[in-house]
């Protein structure tokens, strides 16, 4: 919808859109407050009977591999059994008081988004559904959350002790140097001491800045129906974050003063890092101004800091130091520009805060492309399932949890890989996805640190794909061998194409599917990966029971129909070669023999 256009019109429009605002929040509160206990005490419960009823196994399952891990060495694994009780013992309750803050959270805030998403373009009945929404979906969600953290402390708490235990590519081991732990520690301890205070006065600081300038962003906004107020499915959302916006104040204060433990901590590591002490030293003065920059980048302040950037890293030279003498709330010159510090031309144009989101490119959430890929998953399960390179065993095997990764991991494997290929053929620029139309670009992608881990070595292992200009069969083969590769014996005895005459072809084309496969098991190790994974096996192991009993059906018809044809030809047989033998049979007996016939098949 287009925005009014005036002062006067915006006022009343606003003035007739409280009233329903204030109803929707009032009846999203009150059912916030009726399932925020129920929640709450749900997944409470739950994730305590699954932190403490696996903790003993954890325990002993860490230090065992811990023992048994090829990639660690003696001192660290000394250093590490001293060290391991420490997180052992506090991972109860953070857990605990984690499950008790975000189920209180979650059974509160929930119905309230659900109820303003009721009404929104598009929906219909949403009398009804202002009521219903939020409900009964908010118990499904406290279930789901439940399954999904049971997932990641069994699956996949165990296959990352697997790969601890397994030995490194290059047949390397991590160490560590004891002689630079007590430094290390001291850095640490001082740097939080430091940077406790300072970054807390400096986050209190800025804290009515950061008040007074959203609240006047976004009631400007308000009144002049632009930036979140411009679609009307959004003005609730918007409104809501006029009232709960001290809230978000308060949220980013507590969250630097958080952030100031893990600051501060970093001095050990470059303590370690550099083997000197004085530049753990060096740190602690720096960290106060990165954060200073950081929090003025964030609040569209003056570039700059008043406290100096010293250089504590001889290794990175991106790091500029700011002299003591220069040190002021100016902003830097461009020859000191920090890491931090917003480009000029950024600052003189502005992006527009008017856009529609008619107008606005596609971004596409983690959960999207989740769904994208186990439905391309489903579906090149089947026809894999028909072709027989899936079988039975593979399904049942993941089902239990003890498969070689043929289904588990070679499967999702196999989607990506077909996915590249087709990027590669259409010469995309980002990853074309499975449905032909969508593509992922830099420009689309979720805006998400961890998705990046992932959709950056896709990319390059596309890029991979390219330069290797691979023909028909070579595709094919590549293909098997990402299907394959965690089952040697399936491997060996399944015909999967020719493999390349090079021999540097063919190592080129196992360490594609080496890391194509290792791509996916990272990513099957986070949450929702194992539920959705599990309803995907239910389904192809419905379609084999479907496939079995098919061929069965046929194979019996085909049958009946081969034992009539024998009857049939050897009735004629007789007639013709045994010169009227056969005509002293009766039409009674033919019957009965052609009966005889069909009770055996």
């Amino acid at each position: 919808m287009e925005p009014p256009r005036g002062v006067l019109s915006s006022i009343w429009n606003f003035i007739c859109f409280l009233p329903y605002f204030i109803g929707l929040l009032l009846l999203g509160t009150i059912k916030g407050i009726i399932f925020c206990p129920l929640i709450c005490l749900t997944m409470t419960f739950g994730n305590l009977a699954i932190i403490l009823g696996l903790w003993p196994v954890h325990c002993v399952w860490t230090y065992y591999s811990i023992f048994c891990s090829k990639q660690l060495g003696p001192i660290l694994k000394l250093v590490l059994f001293v060290c391991m009780p420490i997180p052992l013992i506090i991972w109860p309750v953070v857990g605990i008081v984690g499950s008790i803050v975000g189920g209180a959270a979650f059974g509160f805030l929930s119905p309230i988004y659900a109820t303003f998403d009721a009404v929104g373009e598009g929906k219909s009945n949403e009398f009804f559904h202002c009521f219903y929404d939020g409900t009964w979906s908010t118990i499904k969600g406290s279930f789901t959350t439940i399954r999904d953290f049971a997932d990641v402390c069994f699956h996949s708490y165990f296959s990352y002790m697997a790969d601890l235990r397994q030995e490194s590519p290059d047949g390397k081991y991590h160490e560590i140097r004891l002689l630079h732990i007590p430094g290390a520690v001291i850095a640490g301890v001082l740097c939080f001491l430091v940077d406790m205070p300072m970054i807390s006065l400096i986050a209190l600081y800025k804290s009515p800045y950061m008040l007074f300038k959203g609240w006047h962003r976004l009631f400007h906004d308000l009144i002049g129906r632009e930036g979140p107020f411009l679609e009307t499915i959004c003005v609730p959302f918007a409104g809501l974050a006029i009232i709960l916006w001290p809230l978000a104040v308060a949220g980013a204060v507590l969250g630097s003063i958080a952030s100031s433990i893990f600051l501060g901590a970093y001095a050990g590591v470059v303590v370690y890092q550099e083997s000197s002490f004085w530049m753990g030293l060096r740190y602690i003065v720096a960290s106060i101004s990165i954060y200073d920059e950081y929090s003025n980048d964030i609040l569209d302040m003056r570039e700059g800091s008043c406290f100096p950037r010293l250089q504590y890293s001889t290794k990175n030279d991106d790091v500029e130091p700011n002299p003591p003498h220069e040190a002021s709330f100016s902003a830097p010159t461009p020859s000191h520009e920090t890491s931090f510090s917003k480009r000029s031309s950024f600052s003189k144009n502005p992006p527009t805060r008017a856009t529609s989101f008619k107008n606005a490119i596609l971004e596409l959430t983690p959960l999207e492309l989740l769904d994208g890929l186990f439905n391309e998953c489903q579906h090149q399960g089947e026809r894999l399932v028909y072709e027989g390179l899936i079988t039975s065993q593979d399904i049942e095997d993941a089902k239990s949890g003890k498969g070689t990764g043929v289904l588990t991991i070679g499967l999702p494997a196999y989607c990506l890989l077909q996915s590249l290929l087709n990027s590669v053929k259409a010469n995309s620029v980002g990853i074309l996805l499975n449905d032909g139309k969508t593509e992922l670009t830099s420009t689309n992608r979720p805006k998400d640190t961890v998705f990046d881990w992932f959709l950056n070595p896709l990319l390059i292992i596309k890029d991979q794909i390219k330069a290797e200009n691979l023909t028909v069969a070579e595709e094919d083969y590549l293909g098997k061998l990402v299907l394959l590769s965690g089952n040697p014996d399936r491997l060996k005895n399944a015909y999967i194409g020719s493999p390349p005459e090079s021999e540097r072809k063919r190592a080129e084309l196992d360490a594609l599917a080496r890391r194509l496969r290792g791509i996916t098991r990272s990513a099957s190790r986070y949450p929702t990966f194992r539920r959705r994974f599990d309803a995907l096996a239910r389904m192809l192991s419905e379609d084999l029971a479907k496939k079995n009993v098919r061929s069965d059906s046929v194979n019996g018809s085909q049958k009946v129909e081969r034992s009539k044809s024998a009857f049939i030809v050897r009735i004629f047989s007789q007639k013709s070669f045994k010169n009227g033998k056969s005509n002293r049979r009766s039409d009674v007996e033919s019957q009965q023999d052609m009966r005889d016939v069909e009770i055996e098949s």
